[in-house]
């Protein structure tokens, strides 16, 4: 078992840890939910019956662990027009549009809400089809389908803005 367990690392840690942060939006959170995943997936592996694919297994136990980390976040309230948060959010958005020619992909998807975030993820950064996106997040096909359209038309807003933004178009 260690053996197999040693190759799931290899061949799935970046695969984890970047579906973590797509979903979490946190590096720091994905890196944690990313390890959590793997001593879930080391408890698990002998109770694995094969049911679904390796992949989509270990897919779900990260869903499963993200969406747990994300209900034990705590909810915090403030003024948008109070000094800390505008400050950050200035920052924030002075780095964003520090001129780099086109943001990344990962920096793209951070900036949809998460619903439309773990789909988009799992079907252009893992390549999975819409069926196995499907499996892995409990939903039906034309909801994948939906999220997918949306993601795609909220990141198309978000390209014209920058664009604009920067005195493009």
């Amino acid at each position: 078992m260690t053996e197999e367990f040693e190759r799931i690392v290899r061949d799935y840690q970046d695969r984890i840890f970047r579906l973590a942060v797509a979903m979490l939006g946190d590096r720091d959170a994905a890196q944690e939910a990313a390890q959590e995943v793997l001593v879930r997936v080391w408890k698990g592996l002998p109770g694995f019956r094969g049911e679904s694919s390796l992949s989509t297994w270990i897919y779900a136990v990260t869903r499963n662990a993200c969406l747990s980390a994300l209900r034990r976040r705590p909810v915090v309230t403030a003024s948008l027009d109070a000094p800390g948060p505008r400050r950050e959010m200035d920052r924030r958005a002075a780095a964003e549009w520090s001129g780099a020619p086109s943001p990344d992909a990962a920096a793209l998807l951070e900036r949809l809400p998460a619903k439309y975030r773990q789909v988009a993820a799992l079907f252009y950064m893992q390549e999975k089809s819409y069926d196995e996106v499907a499996r892995m997040l409990d939903l039906p096909v034309g909801t994948v389908k939906t999220y997918l359209f949306r993601a795609r038309q909220r990141l198309a807003e978000e390209l014209v803005r920058e664009r604009v933004g920067k005195g493009g178009v």
